[in-house]
C-alpha cells in the first residue's frame, strides 16, 4: 500500500517535470518573439516625437515669417505714407501759401530734396545716421549701403529686413530739410537751397538723428544714451532741428521785399488745404510706422496721432474765433499741422486723452507764436515754419516726458515708470536736455552753414528777380498759364 502510493506520487513527479521542460523553450521563445516587438514600439515612438517636434519648429518658422511679411508690409506703405508728405503733401501746402510768381519755385525745393537727399543716404547718410555705436555720430559702416539687405539689423528692427528700416528712415531725411523752406520762401536762390540743404543733412541731421535713435547716441532712450530723450518719431530730430533752422534762416536772409506792410496772401488756399490733408494722413506713417511693427503700438500711435490732430486744429480755430470772430480755413489746417508736430516725440508713448491735451495745447500755443510773437518780435518766417515747427516740436517733447506711460511703451523695461504720470518726473529734465541739444546743434550749425554757403553761392536773390518772381528768374517757368 506503501510503496504502491510511494510509485503514484513518483509518476506525478515525473509527469510535472516533463510539463515543466517542455514549458521552459516555449516561454524562451515568447520573451524571445516579444523583444523585437517591444524595440519596434520604442522606434516608433521615437519618430513620432522627433516629427512632433519637427512640425512644431517648422510652425514656429512659419509663424516667424508670417509677422516679418506683415511687419514688412506695413513698413514699406508707413514709407510711402512719409514720402508722399513731401511731395505732394509739403509741396502742395507751402505752394498754395506763397504767391503765385513763385509756386513751381517752392514746389521745386521739396522735389529736389527727395532727389538729392536720397543720393546723399545711400552714400554716406544712413552710415552716419545708424552705423557705429557713437555717442554723437555713426560711423563709414554702411557707407554705399554696405550691409544693408534682407537680413533685419536687431539694434532697430529684428522682423523687418535692414534695407526696408533703411528707406523708411530716408524719408524722414527727405521731409526734414524740406520743412526749411517755408521760412526761406519767395526770396532763397535755388542754387542756394541746394548747397545749404546737402550741408545741413550732414552738419545737422545726421549727429542728431544719430544721437536720438543710433545705438549709443547720447540721448537714446533705450540703446545706451546718457539723457534717455523720449522721441519715438522726430519730435527733436525732425521738428525742433527745421523750425530752429529756419527762424535763423528767416533773420539771416531778412524779410522780404514789401514785407510787412503790402499784404502778401496765400495765392491758392485749395491747394495748400489739399497738401495739409495728404500730411495728415501721411503722418499716419510717420508716427504709427515709427512702431516698425504691424502691432498694438502702432496702433497707439496711429490713435494718439489722429486724435492730437483734430484738438489742436478746434483749439487753434476756437483761439483765432475768440480773436477774429472767425474761424479760417488757413487757421485750421495750420492747427491740424501744429497738432501733428505736437504728438510726434509722443505719439508712442501715450493714450487717446493725453493726445488729446498735446494737441489742444499746441494749438493754442502755436497761434500765440505765429500771431503775437512773430508780430512782436518782426522776423519773417513767411510760411511760419518756426511758429508751427520749431514751437510745435518744443512743446510736444516736454509734454511727452509728462504724459509718457509704461502701459503704452515700456520702453526702459516692464513695470519701470516712463514719464511723469507714472511717476518718473525726472523724465522732463530729459526731454529738456534733449530739446536744449537740438536748439544748440540747429542754431549754430545753421548758422556757420549760411556763412559758408553765402560766400559760395549767394543765398538771396537779387530785388529784381524777388519782384518778378522765383518761377521765372529761378527756373524760367511759370506755375500757371493764364492766357486766354
Amino acid at each position: 500500500m506503501k510503496f504502491a502510493g510511494w510509485k503514484c506520487s513518483l509518476r506525478h513527479w515525473l509527469m510535472l517535470g516533463v510539463i515543466l521542460f517542455a514549458t521552459i523553450p516555449l516561454a524562451a521563445q515568447q520573451t524571445s518573439a516579444s523583444s523585437p516587438a517591444s524595440g519596434t514600439s520604442l522606434t516608433a515612438s521615437t519618430d513620432s516625437a522627433k516629427a512632433i517636434n519637427d512640425k512644431l519648429a517648422q510652425l514656429d518658422k512659419d509663424v516667424k515669417a508670417a509677422q516679418g511679411s506683415a511687419d514688412n508690409a506695413w513698413m514699406l506703405v508707413s514709407a510711402a505714407l512719409v514720402l508722399m508728405m513731401t511731395g505732394p503733401g509739403l509741396a502742395l501746402f507751402y505752394g498754395g501759401l506763397v504767391r503765385r510768381k513763385n509756386t513751381l519755385a517752392i514746389m521745386m525745393q521739396s522735389f529736389a530734396l527727395m532727389a538729392l537727399i536720397t543720393v546723399m543716404w545711400a552714400l554716406v547718410g544712413y552710415s552716419l545716421c545708424f552705423g557705429g555705436s557713437g555717442p554723437v555720430i555713426g560711423s563709414f559702416e554702411h557707407a554705399f549701403l554696405r550691409g544693408v539687405g534682407a537680413e533685419p539689423n536687431p539694434d532697430y528692427a529684428a522682423t523687418i529686413p535692414q534695407m526696408t528700416f533703411m528707406v523708411y528712415q530716408l524719408m524722414f531725411a527727405i521731409i526734414t530739410p524740406a520743412l526749411i523752406t517755408g521760412a526761406t520762401a519767395e526770396r532763397m536762390r535755388f542754387s542756394g537751397t541746394v548747397l545749404f540743404m546737402a550741408l545741413w543733412f550732414l552738419v545737422v541731421y545726421a549727429p542728431l538723428a544719430h544721437m536720438v535713435w543710433g545705438k549709443g547716441g547720447w540721448l537714446n532712450a533705450s540703446l545706451g544714451g546718457k539723457f534717455p530723450t523720449l522721441d519715438f518719431a522726430g519730435g527733436t530730430v525732425v521738428h525742433i532741428s527745421s523750425g530752429v533752422s529756419a527762424l535763423v534762416c528767416a533773420l539771416y536772409l531778412g524779410k522780404r521785399v514789401g514785407y510787412p506792410k503790402r499784404p502778401m496772401p496765400p495765392h491758392s488756399m485749395v491747394l495748400s488745404f489739399i497738401g495739409a490733408c495728404l500730411l495728415w494722413v501721411g503722418w499716419f506713417g510717420f508716427n504709427a510706422g515709427s512702431a516698425l511693427a504691424a502691432g498694438s503700438l502702432a496702433s497707439s500711435a496711429f490713435v494718439a496721432t489722429h486724435f492730437g490732430a483734430a484738438a489742436a486744429a478746434l483749439s487753434w480755430s476756437a483761439a483765432e474765433w475768440l480773436k477774429n470772430g472767425r474761424a479760417s480755413a488757413l487757421g485750421a489746417i495750420s492747427g491740424a499741422v501744429a497738432g501733428l508736430v505736437a504728438i510726434t516725440p509722443a505719439a508712442g508713448f501715450v493714450g487717446p486723452m493725453p493726445a488729446l491735451a498735446i494737441g489742444a495745447v499746441a494749438g493754442v500755443l502755436c497761434f500765440g507764436m505765429v500771431t503775437k510773437v512773430k508780430a512782436a518780435f518782426g522776423y519773417d518766417d513767411a510760411l511760419d515754419a518756426f511758429g508751427v515747427h520749431g514751437a510745435g516740436g518744443t512743446i510736444g517733447a516736454l509734454l511727452t516726458g509728462v504724459f509718457a506711460q509704461q502701459v503704452i511703451n515700456p520702453i526702459f523695461g516692464a513695470g519701470k515708470a516712463v514719464g511723469g504720470l507714472d511717476g518718473h518726473w525726472g523724465q522732463v529734465g530729459n526731454q529738456l536736455v534733449g530739446v536744449l541739444v537740438a536748439w544748440g546743434f540747429a542754431l549754430v550749425g545753421t548758422i556757420v552753414l549760411l556763412k559758408v554757403v553765402d560766400l559760395t553761392t549767394g543765398l538771396r536773390v537779387p530785388e529784381e528777380h524777388e519782384v518778378e518772381g522765383l518761377d521765372i528768374t529761378q527756373h524760367g517757368e511759370e506755375a500757371y498759364n493764364l492766357e486766354t
